[in-house]
């Protein structure tokens, strides 16, 4: 009876042995480290299942042919082999692994638990190169563990048109988190998610306040869509909302089309914020400086972005809005002479 099960146990992993293999593939070898045949064998002993280098060569061709790249080499006088291709480059990998690490939105933890995944996608030497390029410093990361599944939450109601229902934290001057509006529950019919600034961002109606409004998802905690339809915005919150998105840093303000003059030495600034669709023509009043106009919603974020420039960038038109920077510097000179 024991010998019946022992042999079993052995069927039973010969039957595994194609799988053991691709896994020791995926995970040990690349271009830089392949295994020759009998690391192969040694590795299969390892684990149990006897390997004859006559059948390793029919076995690496049946996962060659099951869809797994696999590269011969020379190591010496023996045939060695590694997983040429996979589904990211380990390159592409990098960049993902940079853009979990830098990420506001995700908390540290799951920020190392999203890496240690991508890891998983390459083989053991690059997963080490991987963890030595995910330091990002000085960034403020999110507390709010579940951010994961309130975006997934937000994205079932907006594709199902359905209302989601959430509590709203803010920071106190202790640094302590406390529920607005003594824990009331909001209740949202969702529009868009949006990522700005490294954030995401809900744009939608609040049903208490009767009015499209924007919170930021790490903010939110307990958030879950209810079987409700929700209520569609009329053409102006439709077109509210639209502008929402493109406000500074979500601070809502008055849309409207600026023109500004600005110094050669901030084209780029000025590219990376409003896109490669604005038109630069030479100022007329300033050698060295060029005239464009882009779209903006005039907000207290959006005059701390203007005046950081200084006299590098000023506005031109329209008039009122020149007057109301005017209005703001002069705030700020009240508060600092």
């Amino acid at each position: 009876m024991n010998d019946s099960m022992g042999l079993n146990t052995g069927v039973s992993k010969q039957k595994q042995k194609l799988l053991l293999m691709r896994k020791i593939l995926l995970e040990n070898t690349d271009e830089n480290n392949p295994m020759t045949g009998n690391q192969i064998i040694d590795y299969l002993a390892m684990n149990g299942i006897k390997e004859e280098r006559k059948t390793l060569y029919d076995d690496i061709a049946t996962l060659s042919g099951s869809g797994l790249e696999i590269e011969v080499v020379k190591v010496g006088h023996a045939n060695a082999y590694y997983v040429s291709q996979r589904l990211f480059e380990k390159e592409e990998l990098f960049v993902l692994a940079d853009a979990v690490a830098s990420s506001k939105f995700l908390t540290q933890k799951r920020s190392n638990e999203l890496i240690a995944k991508l890891q998983q996608l390459t083989s053991r030497h690059n997963a080490k190169n991987l963890q030595r390029n995910i330091y990002v410093e000085n960034r403020v990361k999110t507390f709010n563990e579940n951010i994961y599944y309130a975006i997934s939450e937000i994205n079932f109601a907006i594709a199902n048109k359905k209302v989601v229902t959430f509590q709203y934290m803010k920071y106190d001057y202790t640094k302590k988190r406390q529920l607005t509006h003594n824990g009331e529950l909001y209740r949202v019919s969702p529009y868009h998610l949006v990522w700005r600034e490294d954030r995401y961002y809900l744009i939608g109606y609040n049903h208490a306040k009767d009015k499209v409004v924007f919170f930021r998802v790490d903010r939110m905690t307990g958030v879950t869509y209810i079987d409700e339809k929700r209520i569609e915005p009329t053409k102006e919150q439709q077109e509210f909302a639209k502008n929402l998105r493109s406000t500074f840093d979500m601070y809502a303000g008055e849309p409207e089309t600026v023109t500004f003059e600005v110094d050669e030495t901030l084209i780029d600034t000025m590219l990376d914020r409003f896109g490669m669709k604005i038109i630069f023509t030479p100022s007329s009043d300033k050698e060295g400086f060029y005239k464009f106009r882009a779209e903006v919603q005039i907000s207290p974020t959006f005059w701390g972005w203007l005046f950081s420039f200084g006299e590098k960038l000023r506005i031109t038109a329209p008039d009122y809005v020149k007057d109301q920077a005017k209005k703001e510097a002069k705030k700020l000179y009240d508060i600092y002479k």
